[in-house]
């Protein structure tokens, strides 16, 4: 059993590992398994990055729960204003490969970017994000995006079952997804992780799905 310590030292040694990260900004404290982040970081990106990385330390006796008190305190030369930082999403999200902010709205207050519209794909509210997460002036992200579905999904559970065979091996047909309004299940036996991660990816990828419930097991 890893002790508070011992989970301790694992989040301090990731978050050393994070290049973006200057692990020695970062108070971090550990009781019952559940680890409190604290400090002042000079920007969002680094914050967010901290976080990301601390939720890696798992397994049985992993991050049970994160608490995090981090404040980012932009110096000078990284302020910018609210209208400025709008601006810039707004042509962040323009320049997307698939522009996006015609179907995103932009709010900033105080530095925080809330992100709201709907979209039809998970990829597209996930770019969304990366995509002003960087910017200079930055202090927080709210996604708060929704995949509006543009299909029935019940009337093309058969083509994700065809995609999956399509694009793994042919005992992908074990592999089954039952679709419950914008949800899909995956169920079922895969060989390993890569034909288990296409399968996930195969269900993200139908337009208007929300949630992509995993169920498979591994079959070795």
């Amino acid at each position: 059993m890893k002790t508070d310590s011992q989970l301790q030292q694992d989040v301090i040694a990731e978050l050393k590992w994070q290049p973006s990260v200057n692990a020695e900004e970062i108070g971090v404290e550990v009781k019952d398994g559940v680890v409190t982040l604290a400090g002042h970081l000079s920007n969002y990106l680094a914050k967010y990055n901290a976080e990301e990385a601390t939720l890696r330390v798992n397994g049985v006796n992993g991050v049970k729960a994160l608490a995090v008190e981090m404040e980012v305190r932009l110096p000078s030369f990284s302020e910018r204003t609210d209208a400025d930082i709008a601006r810039a999403a707004k042509n962040a999200l323009d320049w997307l490969t698939t522009p996006l902010s015609d179907k995103v709205k932009v709010m900033v207050e105080q530095g925080c970017i809330t992100l709201t519209g709907d979209v039809d794909w998970q990829y597209q509210k996930i770019s969304a994000e990366v995509a002003v997460r960087h910017l200079l002036g930055v202090t927080g992200v709210a996604n708060l995006i929704a995949i509006k579905p543009t299909v029935k999904l019940s009337a093309v559970q058969s083509d994700i079952e065809t995609a999956l065979v399509r694009r793994a091996k042919s005992d992908a047909k074990k592999i089954h997804a039952a679709v419950h309004g914008s949800q899909i299940t995956l169920s079922g036996k895969v060989d390993n992780w890569a034909e288990r991660d296409t399968a996930r990816d195969t269900a993200w990828g139908t337009p208007g799905v929300t949630h992509v419930i995993d169920s498979m097991t591994m079959e070795f």
